[in-house]
C-alpha cells in the first residue's frame, strides 16, 4: 500500500496592525484649555498676594499678668497655614469674645492692620488663693471661687487661717464669718498701693495679721495703724531678704516707732 501523503494546510495568521487614535484638537478646545490655565494661575496668584499681604506679623497683648504673650497667641491664634491670616482672624472673632480660660473674663480680638492685632485682656479679679484637696482655690475680694487649678500661678498670694468644709465654684467660700473677705481685701490693697509682693497672708482667729516673705515673716498684728505699719514695712523689706526670722509690728505706731527683728533658731 502506499502511503498517502497529506499535505498540511498552513493557517493564515492575520496581523492586527493597533494604531494609536489621534486626537484633533479642534481650536475651541484649545481656547478653553489656555483660558482655564490663565485662571487657575491668576488664582494661584491671587492667592499668594493674599497670604502674604493679610499674614499678622505685629500682636499687641493688653492687660494680661497671668499669661505670657507667646500663651496669648497660641490661645487666639493656634497653629495651621493660615491662622495668622488678619482676614479669617476677623472674621473668626466678629462679634464675639474668648471666654472660658482660667483667670481671664474675656478676650478681645481687633484687627488693626492687614499685618497688625491687638488682644485686649480681661481678667478675673483673684484677692489670693488657698490650698484644698490637693487644688488651688482662687477667688475674689468678695470670697467668690473663680478658680480651681492644680497649678500656682506667682503673684498672687495664698491666704491661711479661714476654715471651710467644701469649695463650690461660682459659690463664697463657707467660712463661718465673712468678715474675713473684707480684712483680705483691705490688707490686698494697701500691700497694692505701696507695692509690696507677698507669698502669704495668715489671719488667726482674732483677725491678727502676719506676712510671710520667703523665710522672713511680719507681725502686724490688729488692723490699728495698719496703714502705718505697713509703710514702716516697705522701709525695712529689702533688710529682711535672705534672712529667717520674725519682724515685729503688732504695736508699732509712728510715735514709738518700735518694730524689732528676733532671727529663727
Amino acid at each position: 500500500m502506499s502511503k498517502i501523503r497529506r499535505k498540511r494546510r498552513k493557517k493564515k495568521v492575520e496581523k492586527v496592525r493597533f494604531e494609536r487614535p489621534q486626537i484633533n484638537l479642534s481650536t475651541h478646545a484649545i481656547k478653553m484649555i489656555i483660558i482655564v490655565t490663565a485662571i487657575v494661575m491668576l488664582l494661584g496668584c491671587a492667592f499668594a498676594y493674599f497670604v502674604k499681604k493679610y499674614t499678622v506679623d505685629t500682636i499687641i497683648v493688653e492687660g494680661s499678668t497671668h499669661y505670657t504673650t507667646e500663651e496669648i497667641n497660641k490661645m487666639v491664634i493656634g497653629d495651621g497655614f493660615l491662622a495668622k491670616n488678619s482676614v479669617i482672624l476677623s472674621l473668626k472673632y466678629r462679634n464675639k469674645e474668648i471666654k472660658d480660660v482660667p483667670f481671664i473674663e474675656t478676650m478681645s480680638v481687633r484687627i488693626l492692620s492687614p499685618t497688625t492685632i491687638k488682644i485686649t485682656i480681661y481678667e478675673k479679679a483673684v484677692a489670693g488663693y488657698v490650698e484644698y484637696m490637693g487644688q488651688y482655690i482662687y477667688f475674689d475680694k468678695d470670697g467668690t471661687v473663680v478658680e480651681s487649678s492644680d497649678i500656682k500661678t506667682e503673684g498672687i498670694p495664698q491666704i491661711m487661717g479661714m476654715k471651710f468644709d467644701h469649695v463650690v465654684l461660682w459659690e463664697k467660700l463657707p467660712v463661718s464669718d465673712e468678715e474675713i473677705f473684707k480684712n483680705i481685701l483691705d490688707v490686698s490693697q494697701l500691700l497694692e498701693k505701696y507695692e509690696i509682693k507677698v507669698d502669704k497672708i495668715y489671719f488667726d482667729d482674732d483677725y491678727n495679721v502676719t506676712l510671710y516673705f520667703d523665710q522672713a515673716r511680719v507681725k502686724l498684728g490688729s488692723f490699728d495703724n495698719i496703714d502705718e505699719k505697713i509703710i514702716r514695712l516697705k522701709a525695712i523689706l529689702p533688710e529682711l531678704k535672705g534672712r529667717k526670722g520674725v519682724l515685729k509690728l503688732q504695736n508699732y505706731t509712728v510715735e514709738t516707732g518700735y518694730a524689732s527683728f528676733e532671727e529663727d533658731e
